[in-house]
């Protein structure tokens, strides 16, 4: 039976110089995916993550840990990857069976057509931590460019999050990401009407290149209680400006596995970013503005996403002299803390 990840000597080599020693021994990835079977890619999203798995299932992600960070004990927060409507209810009945099945936290999926009362039922049923939301849940009838937050994130359902101290795992939408002011006015609005929600932005606010940032940092440095992710990220100049703007407490590791399998190289371009892949191992990607190839000895030496991800943010940390201390906090405490927290349904 063929190993779920392959493993190469350029792999090894570069987790055990650059991230055995950084990383902590016990690990919180606070942003991953399960699922099964292979899905139709959905709407208002990139294409290119469903070339790396058909699915992930729990045994599978954990697994992904043992063979890609030997020696860490990884606890991941699950969720699914966005369902359609009429995949909803059986993707989030599948995601509370798996985190039973692997004792781990996850969030549910959650819809913007729910009543306050239909999400906390669901999410007290099942024992989930909080919700997940994703911009394909807003209603068909707007333009993606037109997407607000709280169109798939509703005030009634924040009030829910609130009273709980429940997680809200936000993917922000619009062409702009981080810099767009929209985003940035509705991200301090929701800091500041529902302080309670434990707020994820995932992927530092979608700022893959510099050029997503604009002053997003200099505004959100007045906040005092949001969370940055910064899975499916690997720009260590963003990674420095989050840093400076919000400290080592309100930084979490996340990686999106199982993308983070992709052997890869992310640039940017013209504002916009590339993972640069081996030529043919992920089949025709030509079409695809956000992938692009790479042949010979330059592809021989591509490495893992989840690497390149991490070892961007170890270069940000040593640059902006963060301690181990902070590495431990943003590898796990910080994390730990949350789980706990909205475990306990510490809220308002």
């Amino acid at each position: 039976m063929a190993s779920l990840v392959d493993i190469k000597p350029v792999d090894r080599e570069f987790y055990e110089t650059r991230l055995r020693d950084f990383l902590p021994e016990r690990i919180i990835d606070i942003h991953t995916h399960v699922w099964l079977g292979e899905r139709k890619p959905i709407n208002r999203s990139v294409t290119w993550p469903g070339r790396v798995a058909k699915d992930n299932s729990i045994e599978d992600l954990l697994e992904t840990y043992r063979l890609m960070l030997p020696g860490k004990s990884v606890t991941p927060l699950i969720f699914s990857i966005p369902p359609g409507e009429e995949e909803l209810d059986a993707e989030n009945r599948l995601i509370a069976e798996s985190a039973a099945r692997g004792d781990v936290p996850a969030l549910i999926f959650a819809s913007p057509k729910w009543s306050a009362e239909e999400l906390e039922k669901r999410i007290l049923a099942d024992g989930f931590v909080g919700a997940k939301v994703y911009l394909s849940s807003a209603p068909p009838y707007l333009p993606p460019a037109e997407i607000r937050i709280f169109d798939f994130l509703p005030p009634h359902q924040l009030e829910v999050l609130a009273r709980h101290g429940w997680i809200a795992m936000l993917h922000i939408p619009r062409p702009g990401r981080l810099r767009d002011p929209v985003n940035l006015a509705q991200m301090l609005d929701i800091e500041e009407r529902y302080p309670n929600v434990r707020l994820i932005i995932a992927h530092v606010g979608r700022a893959y290149c510099e050029e997503d940032v604009g002053d997003a940092f200099e505004v959100l440095a007045s906040t005092n209680r949001m969370f940055f992710d910064f899975s499916a990220n690997t720009n260590e100049a963003v990674f420095r400006k989050v840093i400076r703007a919000v400290g080592p407490k309100r930084i979490l590791f996340g990686s999106d596995m199982p993308i983070l399998r992709m052997r890869m190289r992310r640039i940017c371009k013209d504002g916009r970013y590339v993972n640069l892949v081996p030529r043919g191992l992920y089949g025709d990607v030509s079409g695809d503005p956000n992938m692009g190839e790479l042949d010979g000895d330059e592809a021989e030496r591509l490495t893992f996403f989840l690497y390149e991800e991490i070892d961007a943010f170890r270069r940000a940390a040593e640059a902006e002299g963060l301690a181990q201390t902070d590495i431990e906090d943003i590898f796990y405490s910080n994390a730990k803390t949350i789980l706990d927290d909205a475990r306990r349904g510490d809220g308002e």
